[in-house]
């Protein structure tokens, strides 16, 4: 029995090692990318070990592409999706866990159904909406004359403000917490805002650390999005600012593979960060239905 033991042991970790390598292997060669002469970066066979380091792919990233405006834009963007999403992602999971109403079974169904929707499929219905809204963006009272919320931040933060994905995961999260809690606060003369506040988002700051990363990560690298809805450049978000260095049919490789790298930074800290909480959330959500 410990021998069967040992070697499932040993080809799990062999199938994991394999599996990190894989993984990997990308972003080394992004990186190695990044600081090697351009004469290197195509040359067969691969040479993982540069002749020579240089940093002359990191310089003409920054002259081609304002990287400060738009590490600010990605920024904005991904906070404020996180702020909305963690807001009302918690607010409408609460409601569906711990709050019984007429139709939440039926409208948590929808809500599951909306998740299987590919985002793509609804880019053009959102696309019009945003236009068309009433007195924003020099329209009159029936959506014409004007652009409506296009070319702002907004038409990119409202239609993500509450996620299918962000009520579903607190949703999760809030079942596998006790009730009884609720009940002592509710005898206790407490209303739901206090009881939902005071008890429950203390509780659930492991599933609020990881909803905040997938949330930041979605808005940080979300790309379609931001290419339909914004056409002023000073709008533009790194993700746009990266395809500057494919022109004429061709790719510049070195400052592209500096660019992403410089673009990965945000994500790499932020999951550094809150490492802790990304796993005591993974852990804990979903273990009840």
């Amino acid at each position: 029995m410990k021998q069967q033991t040992y070697w499932q042991t040993t080809i799990m970790y062999i199938i994991s090692i394999a599996v990190c390598i894989v993984m990997v292997v990308p972003f080394v060669w992004s990186l190695i990318t990044s600081i090697r002469p351009d004469e290197e970066i195509f040359m067969l066979p691969i040479q993982w070990i540069p002749s020579s380091i240089t940093l002359e792919h990191y310089r003409k990233a920054f002259e081609l592409v304002p990287f400060g405006l738009y590490f600010w834009n990605s920024f904005y963007l991904a906070f404020m999706g996180v702020l909305f999403n963690l807001l009302f992602g918690s607010l409408s999971g609460y409601a569906f866990a711990k709050l019984h109403f007429r139709g939440r079974d039926t409208m948590f169904k929808i809500l599951l159904a909306a998740m299987m929707i590919p985002g793509v499929v609804t880019m053009i219905p959102q696309f019009f909406v945003l236009k068309h809204i009433p007195f924003l963006g020099g329209n009159d009272w029936l959506g014409g004359g004007g652009n409506g919320l296009l070319n702002s931040f907004w038409a990119i933060i409202l239609p993500g403000a509450s996620g299918s994905f962000a009520v579903f995961f607190m949703r999760q999260f809030f079942v596998s917490l006790p009730s009884d809690l609720q009940e002592v606060a509710r005898i206790e003369g407490s209303g739901e805002l206090r009881i939902f506040w005071n008890i429950y988002i203390p509780l659930a700051k492991p599933a609020l650390a990881t909803l905040g990363i997938f949330t930041f990560q979605a808005g940080w690298n979300s790309f379609l999005g931001p290419l339909i809805m914004l056409n002023d450049p000073a709008k533009k978000t790194i993700q746009l600012g990266l395809a500057a260095f494919t022109y004429n049919k061709q790719v510049d490789f070195g400052p592209l593979m500096a660019g992403a790298l410089i673009a990965v930074v945000p994500i790499l800290i932020l999951f550094l960060l809150l490492q802790k909480y990304f796993v005591q959330g993974i852990a804990f959500t979903g273990t009840k239905g």
